[in-house]
């Protein structure tokens, strides 16, 4: 009798087991099949009538020129659309046309400390950008840029010159990104 008690309670056990198990399989198959993607890139091009894109280097023409800011810039700016979109890169004559110059790389004493100096330093970069959209005109702009970092004035710019310019470049190009094919 007590065989059969414990016979029952181990069928009992092990069929709870197995429909789980069952149950478990049936829910990872069902959910691998089916997906739901979303994607933040953002282009929102009609690639019907929109093929190519061409992106001019941007001169520096600002005041103060840090050299290597201008190839950097134009770099990073054509890289963004070759990631994000399925446009095609060209020279020149491009259904989109984005050029432009930097107009301004400035640094500004920020927070004056307890000894009438400053104990940080702004260092602001200004890009004027033209974009022609020749598939629709309407869409074409002329905007200046502007971003900023700052650092404490007790580190040298060309400490940390190239860290910032990074952050600066990312935001200046998501945001030409953003107003000439992403639409947000």
């Amino acid at each position: 009798m007590e065989l059969n008690k414990r016979r029952k309670t181990f069928d009992l056990r092990m069929g709870r087991k197995v429909l789980m198990l069952l149950l478990g399989a049936v829910v990872l198959l069902s959910c691998g099949s089916c997906r739901i993607t979303y994607k933040f890139n953002g282009s929102n091009v009609d690639y019907a009538k929109t093929k190519t894109i061409s992106i001019a280097d941007f001169q520096n023409i600002a005041e103060l020129v840090y050299a290597p800011l201008s190839v950097e810039f134009s770099e990073k700016l054509r890289d963004i659309y070759t990631r994000n979109t399925r446009l095609q890169l060209l020279k020149r004559g491009g259904d989109m046309n984005v050029e432009g110059e930097i107009v301004g790389y400035q640094l500004t004493p920020m927070a004056i400390g307890t000894d009438s100096y400053a104990s940080q330093t702004k260092l602001t970069v200004t890009i004027n950008v033209r974009f022609t959209n020749n598939k629709n005109p309407d869409d074409d702009f002329e905007k200046k840029y502007t971003a900023y970092q700052t650092f404490d004035s007790t580190n040298l710019l060309t400490d940390v010159q190239d860290d910032l310019l990074k952050e600066i470049i990312t935001e200046i190009t998501e945001n030409i990104f953003n107003d000439t094919v992403a639409k947000w």
